[in-house]
């Protein structure tokens, strides 16, 4: 909106304060400029002598809002009222759901050697010789240009983000992601970059917000790493347990790959993303808060971290190794019991046999879906092939065949992209509001082409074995049974046998519960996307970095009763509800018998269903 327009408009204002012990960090300040860029007004943000455009994450951060600060919120322009209501009670929800995590309950354990307490962030135990933090500047030639490696950065979030989802550590990439974005638009070169971080680390050092520096210093490392210009810890490749003043949160993933049994940590909060990361990657930790009376480092003697109680002992006797030890077994063992049935059929307490099937993107996935116990592929995401470029018909077809050849029962989703998946090269229509436009099935309306060559890889790849292909975001019964009908044609075109391919649904539109017995008629399987469905029962966007729709999912179940209900075809759930374990009781109750989940949770959901 423009100047000669906004002046003819009243301002609005109020004056909000900052509660949250955490300060205005990313993951609230990108979920407010979000609802920000809804109105079309002037939203500013003042705050002592700065003013900041409410757009734009990248000037809210740099305003440094600390606890206690109170700032001006001013909107002029077009629906300013509403604008300021609506972002005056999301400030509000944001503070509410920012406060201070509770520490973890701790037990109550004692030891003889010398101690130092700390806060548990990552439940576990870890005996190990104690290993120094450090770092190797790696230089490899990957010629790429500034503009590319931004790209493979937003790329590489995205798919976090996919691997996460809606979890707190999914919320962390979404928020990069944007992040990333706003930088983009304001610092051409690398050397921008470096001088933004720079001066925005000046600015927050000695404050609470401090740990918003991180998240800069984290999104500038992945870009140098995709320029060739890698900064990486040098890490032991025996047991150690690492201690560090503060870690990246883009580090957390060199970890969990590593031989890190725990990681102490001099200098952050249990909010911190790197925190949140590393409770999503199960590695034992804690942030020291006790007198530090460390002995100087020796990492061939071990030390303890037990995180059930909240202590490192640096200078164990023999007695506490003995104890340390027998908790480790302890939980050891019950995990190793857990995995060592992954291969074993899950059957209910009244023996009822479950289907645990794996949601994969890749062929790395799928192999590991394998390993983990899987008994087939209850959600194959296409997308991976179509990322970075439009893949050729032959590396279609390779990817198909070495995953089809792990498993007997395979489904496929069509490509589905649109919404908060979007493709370099593929040009969709500028949208409003691109969760309620093109995407999944309806780009059958304006791209069949690819959706076309698609098609054919996987009828070639499945020579003549029983795969099923899933259409998403299906609507109408209409659009399915043309979808079908082009497929058929597909097959017909190039003289492929699909005798033995089914044709099903991703249910995740509200307006199928409505057509069900018309649906019935038609189709050869339903798979219900949770994630998508409560998203348009609840008009609360997927993948929100704050608004949840989790607080009541009765009318989810309301629509899961419906669908069991009045199904007359096999019924699946791929969605994230489906590794809920509180929701797993339900589930079963209901009559839903097959469930897709990450390959990482299906030795452990099998273990909750065999005790419902």
């Amino acid at each position: 909106m423009s100047l000669f327009n906004t002046i003819f408009y009243k301002s609005y204002h109020t004056r909000l304060c900052v509660t949250s012990a955490h300060g205005f960090h990313l993951r609230p300040a990108a979920s407010f400029a979000n609802t920000a860029k809804q109105f079309s007004c002037n939203i500013f943000v003042s705050f002592k002598d700065k003013k900041a455009d409410a757009k734009n994450i990248n000037a809210l951060l740099s305003l440094s809002l600390d606890t206690q600060d109170c700032f001006m919120l001013t909107a002029r322009g077009k629906k300013a009222k509403e604008a300021l209501e609506t972002l005056t009670k999301q400030f509000s929800r944001l503070m509410q759901n920012d406060q201070e995590s509770e520490p973890a309950q701790k037990e109550e354990t004692l030891y003889e050697g010398k101690t130092i307490t700390g806060e548990t962030i990552a439940e576990g135990i870890a005996i190990a010789g104690l290993y120094e933090y450090k770092t190797k500047k790696i230089s490899t030639q990957r010629n790429l240009s500034l503009h590319n490696a931004l790209k493979e950065s937003l790329q590489e979030l995205d798919n976090l983000h996919a691997i996460y989802g809606t979890t707190p550590g999914g919320n962390i990439y979404l928020a990069q992601k944007e992040l990333l974005k706003t930088l983009i638009q304001e610092n051409k070169t690398i050397q921008a970059f470096e001088n933004t971080v720079k001066k925005i680390s000046d600015s927050l050092a000695g404050t609470s917000n401090e740990a918003k520096i991180s998240d800069y210093q984290d999104l500038l490392g992945r870009i140098k790493k995709h320029l060739g210009l890698e900064e990486k810890m040098i890490l032991p490749d025996i047991p150690f347990i690492l201690i560090a003043e503060d870690l990246l949160p883009g580090q957390i993933e060199q970890l969990s790959q590593s031989q890190a049994q725990g990681i102490l940590l001099k200098r952050t909060s249990l909010r911190s993303h790197t925190a949140i990361l590393l409770r999503a990657a199960g590695i034992p930790s804690l942030v020291l808060t006790g007198p530090d009376g460390m002995e100087p480092l020796s990492f061939s003697n071990p030390a303890i971290l037990d995180a059930h109680t909240g202590v490192f002992i640096c200078t164990p006797t023999q007695n506490d190794l003995q104890k340390a030890a027998k908790r480790l077994q302890k939980n050891t063992a019950k995990t190793l019991q857990i995995r060592a049935k992954r291969f074993e059929k899950s059957y209910t307490a009244q023996g009822k046999p479950i289907h645990l099937l794996a949601n994969v993107s890749d062929v790395k996935s799928a192999k590991e879906a394998k390993e983990e116990g899987a008994e087939g592929i209850g959600l194959l995401r296409s997308e991976f092939l179509f990322t970075q470029a439009k893949p050729s018909f032959e590396t279609q077809v390779q990817a198909y065949e070495e995953i089809f050849a792990l498993f007997e029962n395979v489904t496929v989703r069509t490509l589905d992209v649109g919404g908060d998946k979007a493709l370099p090269y593929l040009q969709l229509p500028p949208e409003h509001n691109p969760f309620l436009g093109i995407r999944g099935i309806r780009l059958f309306q304006t791209h069949p082409h690819i959706l076309e060559e698609q098609l054919q890889a996987i009828f070639t790849a499945a020579k003549n074995r029983p795969i099923k292909i899933m259409f998403p975001m299906v609507a109408y019964v209409q659009e399915f049974i043309q979808a079908k009908a082009f497929a058929q044609n597909v097959a017909k075109t190039y003289a492929l046998d699909i005798c033995n391919i089914q044709f099903g649904i991703m249910l995740e539109v509200p307006s199928v519960l409505f057509q069900l017995q018309h649906f019935n008629e038609v189709v050869d399987f339903y798979s219900i996307g949770t994630n998508d469905l409560s998203q348009y029962l609840f008009a609360i966007e997927r993948t929100h970095p704050i608004l949840k729709n989790d607080s009541d999912l009765s009318a989810l179940y309301e629509a899961l009763l419906k669908i069991t209900a009045e199904a007359t075809k096999p019924v699946s759930i791929c969605g994230e509800l489906a590794s809920d374990q509180k929701a797993l009781p339900k589930l079963l109750a209901m009559g839903i018998d097959t469930l897709s989940v990450s390959p990482g949770y299906i030795s452990l959901i099998k273990e909750e269903i065999r005790h419902v």
